[in-house]
């Protein structure tokens, strides 16, 4: 199975947008080379002239109802995964195949679908309904499969035409093939072998063999998924708030000792509480951080458990990490023994309240450009790290550029500024800052601006700009 557009198909799924029938161009974009740039696209932006690898922004000309998002390979290589553990309705042997692909054996199983054309319709039946672009083809061989979904135009496709890409070669094998003429399968097995291995190396002869058949090529399964979870049965029902968070400690120490065999932490969990009349409650808690201590993550259950609706009686328990993160053992040192943990409780208790998407922190950006030097960003999925060393100090306050009457270069002595008469004391600058000229930018097509540190008599310390192109001065920021 190939799905070419698989990032794509992806977020259009999650908007409950079916990607084969959308007649709305969309493109998922990632940032590369100081451009953002396609990543993937539907069959209406494609339609539309567009491809990967192109400027967002010429896109826009081309298409300007275009539809954007930034790409997020992590979510698509889990999807991948889901989309192989489905993939083993049809054979238990199911490995993924690069970003995009995923491989089956299908050898003793296909007769229980009514033969292999039988299970190929199923598949692109089922995935189609999904929303999906799926590209599928059986052969005796991985590398015959591989060349077929990607280059076959059919089922009934003999391998021996299709072009010599689809071996699997590097792009510059490839063109030096097409540039001696080689262009089919079949030119290169014309050849003497040894012509072959002497001129391009044995990679080609390994692909043609493996495609043929003359070399086996094994497909790696797919391992079954780490589960992090523990629970617990009852003789009695419970019903009080500290019983149940008793039987949650219990649980959490559990399966905080398997997540540190694993060397693993937890993100999110799920507590299941299973009432005695089969009913069921849970209750999640969505950590700001990788967790695995037992005594940390269990008073950030209290506010769950104390709205938990017992009923008749609890009887069951379960524990289970949904989402979890690599957490290696650090070594403790004067630093990390200082570390904030209280933090990332504090960030979650606050999350679970209004999200954690809603916690939010200041991380240094790559612009010299004050209005573009930071970004805002989730505080429970980004990391503190960096600092704006590289300029000189920044004022803690910032906001659209505010006109104050001033003449010269230097910082007047007197001025006004919000209904203030304010006196200079003393000021410190300049600091010229030029526009980006690759970003286009409406605020900073004046040109330079020369900024001060102005210490003001009254207790004001002002960022102040001088715009030497066309003199005139501005306020545009506030130290502490």
């Amino acid at each position: 199975m190939w799905f070419p557009r698989l990032p794509s198909d992806r977020v259009l799924r999650a908007r409950a947008q079916v990607a084969a029938n959308d007649n709305r161009p969309f493109v998922l974009t990632r940032h590369e080379k100081n451009t953002d740039r396609i990543y993937c696209l539907n069959r209406a932006a494609e339609a539309q002239g567009l491809h990967r690898g192109m400027g967002v922004s010429d896109a826009r000309a081309y298409c300007p109802d275009l539809q954007s998002q930034p790409a997020d390979p992590r979510a698509d290589a889990r999807f991948l995964q889901m989309l192989a553990r489905w993939s083993k309705r049809y054979c238990p042997w199911v490995g993924l195949d690069g970003a995009d692909g995923v491989m089956l054996n299908i050898a003793g199983s296909a007769h229980l679908f009514g033969g292999e054309a039988a299970m190929l319709d199923d598949m692109r039946h089922r995935l189609a309904r999904g929303g999906l672009n799926v590209r599928i083809a059986a052969a005796d061989t991985r590398g015959a499969a591989w060349a077929l979904t990607r280059y076959g135009r059919s089922a009934q496709d003999d391998i021996r035409t299709l072009p010599v890409a689809a071996l699997r070669l590097e792009a510059k094998t490839d063109t030096a093939l097409q540039r001696l003429g080689l262009r089919k399968i079949s030119d290169l097995l014309d050849l003497p072998r040894a012509t072959i291995a002497r001129r391009f190396g044995p990679d080609v002869l390994l692909r043609l063999d493996q495609a043929m058949g003359a070399q086996d090529e094994v497909i790696t399964p797919l391992g079954e998924a780490q589960h992090y979870g523990a629970r617990i049965t009852l003789p009695e029902p419970i019903g009080l708030a500290a019983d149940v968070m008793a039987g949650t400690e219990r649980l959490l120490r559990r399966l905080c000792d398997k997540l540190k065999e694993q060397d693993m932490g937890a993100r999110r969990l799920q507590l299941t509480l299973r009432r005695v009349d089969q009913g069921a409650q849970q209750v999640e808690l969505r950590l700001a951080a990788p967790m695995r201590d037992a005594a940390r993550i269990l008073p950030l259950f209290e506010r769950g458990v104390s709205a938990v609706d017992a009923g008749f009686g609890i009887d069951q328990l379960r524990l289970e990490a949904t989402q979890v993160e690599p957490l290696l053992p650090v070594q403790i040192t004067t630093t990390t023994a200082a570390r904030p943990d209280g933090l990332d409780d504090l960030i979650t208790r606050l999350g679970n309240r209004i999200g954690l998407e809603n916690v939010q922190r200041f991380l240094p950006a790559d612009s010299h450009i004050p209005e573009r030097s930071f970004q805002i960003a989730p505080a429970a999925y980004s990391t503190a790290q960096g600092a704006w060393s590289r300029h000189r100090p920044r004022p803690l306050k910032l906001f659209p550029p505010e006109p104050i009457a001033g003449t010269g270069a230097r910082p007047p002595a007197r001025f006004r500024w919000r209904r203030m008469a304010l006196t200079t004391g003393r000021s410190t600058g300049p600091e010229r800052i030029a526009p980006e000229w690759w970003l286009p930018d409406e605020a900073w097509r004046s040109g330079v601006r020369d900024y001060w540190h102005v210490e003001t008599r009254e207790g004001r310390r002002l960022w102040l700009f001088y715009t030497p192109q066309s003199p005139a001065w501005f306020v545009h920021g506030e130290f502490a």
